[in-house]
């Protein structure tokens, strides 16, 4: 059966594994991995992605991405051609380095976000690279240090990430800290490696064939059906207009993270975020209410409410028409 193409719309969470040829080391010490992780960090920057979660081992890698204004494919290209050139250099070596095909999952942010990012940087551990949990927070070449403020990296959105575990940074640090210890437990979590409903509802029991499912997608059923509505209106968009530069540009109106748009709560600058990205995303930008329900993890009925207030928003508020014409000329 022929592979399936890949799910590369702007703006959605991409959980990205890159394996070394036959499964080869692609790390061969610490200077190999420094300079894949500075390659990394100025490629995010350059490019406006966030890279949410990662974990160097020596034969593979798993980042989690959300690429803004660059194609997931463009992104990958320019981080693994570089890192190759100058491995093959330093090493005396040549040929192919990577697998030719890297996996990429999308993934529905709601309930999975929290629960990649503790999968990914639990892999040390798992694979043995460090003894414990202690030990995994000085690890150098994992996120999860970064989170816990051992270690600088740019291009990973820390307060996104402890804003979810608390408002105070000790505080945060210190319940993301206990989240990450639960999974220890957990083992390897093979329903959180792609086609996530379908492996989700065998180990539980359920019909595995109940429902949407896409071994491209970790998410619900209505998740991956939006989002053949989504792939399709993103050709016919304007570049830098895809629903994840939209809610940044509203994140920066609010001058909330772009993540709280997806939180729950009733916080008046939230819900009025929400409005106005779900406003403007379907009566402004033609986006299916199905997609803007996927991008938000939201049900129908509450996109339909947020229009309308959104609508309401926009009409009482001169400021944001003008605001919003001048999104539309950049």
């Amino acid at each position: 059966m022929p592979r399936q193409p890949r799910l590369d719309i702007p703006g959605l969470l991409q959980h990205v594994i890159v394996r070394g040829i036959e499964r080869s080391a692609i790390f061969l010490d610490d200077e190999d991995r420094s300079r894949f992780v500075d390659r990394l960090g100025s490629l995010l920057v350059e490019t406006d992605t966030d890279c949410y979660a990662w974990a160097l081992l020596d034969n593979h890698f798993h980042l989690l991405l959300r690429c803004r204004r660059l194609e997931l494919s463009r992104f990958m290209r320019r981080l693994l051609t570089g890192y190759a050139v100058t491995f093959n250099l330093r090493h005396k070596r040549s040929g192919h380095l990577f697998q030719n095909r890297y996996k990429s999952i999308v993934c529905e942010e709601e309930p999975y976000l929290l629960e990649l990012i503790r999968y990914i940087h639990l892999n040390p551990l798992r694979a043995g690279l460090v003894s414990d949990l202690d030990a995994l927070e000085r690890y150098p070449w994992c996120g999860h240090a970064v989170l816990l403020g051992y270690r600088p990296f740019d291009g990973q959105p820390v307060d996104e990430v402890l804003l979810r575990f608390g408002k105070r940074l000790s505080v945060a640090q210190k319940y993301y800290r206990e989240f990450v210890a639960d999974g220890i437990a957990m083992g390897k979590r093979p329903e959180l490696v792609g086609g996530g409903l379908r492996r989700s509802r065998a180990l539980s029991g359920e019909d595995p064939e109940k429902g949407s499912h896409d071994d491209r997608v970790l998410g619900s059923g209505y998740f991956v059906e939006s989002l053949s509505q989504e792939e399709g209106l993103c050709q016919q968009l304007p570049p830098g207009m895809s629903l994840g530069a939209l809610q940044g540009k509203i994140a920066a109106l609010f001058n909330l993270p772009t993540g709280h748009l997806q939180m729950r709560g009733r916080q008046n600058e939230y819900s009025e975020a929400r409005a106005l990205f779900c406003f403007l995303a379907v009566q402004k930008l033609g986006y299916s209410g199905a997609a803007v329900a996927a991008k938000l993890s939201i049900g129908p009925s509450s996109v339909s409410r947020a229009i309308r207030r959104g609508e309401a928003l926009m009409a009482c508020r001169a400021t944001l028409g003008e605001w919003w014409e001048e999104q539309l000329k950049q």
